[in-house]
């Protein structure tokens, strides 16, 4: 058995290397998409494009316009003239943003007056609107602030005291609270299910196309040899892709890793062994290679979808969530995370990895019988 499944690896391993576009595929193509989603996926919000309607042109609503502008979350695009040219520049998708200041905005806050403005925001895009809106409320806040103090300031001749609670916040893992951070990992996992699932369907069905399967099945070489000749290649090429993806995320977009990459590799062993299971199970189902792409995009989508790397599971239906819990790629996100953002070990991953063990041996099994059947 030892030397029959050492010849298909050695198989294996030429038919995949001989191919100048296979080997971009698996090795360039991952670090490019690593690079572009490493770019892409993000929340954080910058350089709003934002108009300004001052009907009070007063040296305060200059000073507030100059605030949001030096925020370096808001690009002032135009001042405009007239409420008209607010809703064309809105409704044309030129600008998120709209500040009207009305006439009256320095006279109100030189009176001790409560002073007006109004925001107009594109809500197309609710997240990005929700967190311009946090933004320009800060801004504001803290302008409103100052021309409070400079108010006690004037009118007492003193400073103002402290207030009496002080809010100090810390945030762990992710100091800088960068989006990135939180992403890129997700992004790693992201590509290694595709990678793993393409390469494993479509390998195995090439065999069918070419007419070497039949050369196989009369060979002296078992279902279970098959197999792992076909699997096995994939876990060290799959291995492989994550240290060049994990090099690029860490030195390229400075993504902390504080964990055991030890641990990192176990458990990307263990999802491997999900994803490799079901890209066998969608060659058994697969009479070409165009089927079993099809097959295995319409099987990542979904996975992605309900893996929590997008959208919060505890913000979708119950249903869905318990849904969710037949999700490989679920469990390694949490791992990934935890590996890579807050360095903590097997005793607080050991659920995660044990169910990607479980789901895992399941879709082996699956897989291996269903393909069984396929070879008798």
């Amino acid at each position: 058995m030892r030397e029959r499944l050492h010849q298909m690896l050695l198989k294996e391993f030429r038919q995949i290397f001989r191919d100048p576009r296979m080997r971009t595929v698996i090795f360039i193509a991952p670090v490019v998409q690593m690079l572009l989603f490493g770019y892409a996926v993000t929340t954080d919000v910058r350089n709003v494009p934002t108009a300004v309607y001052d009907l009070d042109n007063s040296a305060a609503s200059r000073d507030l316009v100059a605030k949001l502008a030096g925020s370096g979350y808001f690009q002032v695009v135009e001042h405009v003239a007239s409420p008209e040219r607010i809703r064309e520049l809105l409704d044309g998708g030129d600008v998120l943003l709209a500040l009207e200041i009305p006439p009256g905005f320095q006279a109100d806050l030189d009176a001790g007056r409560t002073a007006a403005l109004q925001l107009i925001v594109d809500g197309t895009d609710s997240n990005t609107a929700g967190i311009a809106l946090d933004y320009s409320a800060s801004i504001t806040g803290d302008f409103s602030r100052e021309v409070l103090r400079r108010r006690i300031l004037r009118q007492t001749g003193a400073e103002p005291p402290d207030t009496p609670v002080e809010l100090r916040w810390r945030a762990w893992f992710n100091q800088s609270l960068e989006s990135r951070n939180f992403y890129i990992p997700g992004v790693i996992a992201m590509i290694v299910s595709l990678v793993t699932l393409m390469l494993t369907s479509m390998a195995i069905v090439r065999e069918k196309e070419i007419g070497t399967m039949e050369q196989l099945l009369v060979s002296p070489v078992r279902p279970i040899e098959f197999i792992l000749g076909k699997t096995l290649p994939f876990v060290l090429i799959s291995l492989a892709d994550v240290v060049l993806i994990t090099i690029v995320g860490v030195f390229w977009f400075g993504v902390p890793i504080r964990g055991s990459l030890l641990l990192l590799f176990f458990s990307t062993t263990l999802y491997l062994l999900t994803t490799l299971s079901a890209g066998l199970l969608i060659s058994t189902i697969s009479r070409t290679q165009q089927q079993a792409m099809m097959s295995a995009f319409l099987f990542y989508f979904p996975a992605v979808l309900l893996s929590g790397m997008v959208f919060p599971i505890a913000n979708m239906p119950q249903v869905v969530q318990w849904l969710t819990l037949l999700n490989p790629l679920r469990y390694f996100l949490i791992i990934i995370r935890g590996v890579f953002l807050k360095g903590v070990g097997a005793g607080i991953l050991w659920p995660q990895m044990l169910a990607l063990a479980v789901l895992g041996t399941l879709m082996l099994a699956l897989a291996s019988r269903r393909f069984r059947k396929t070879l008798a």
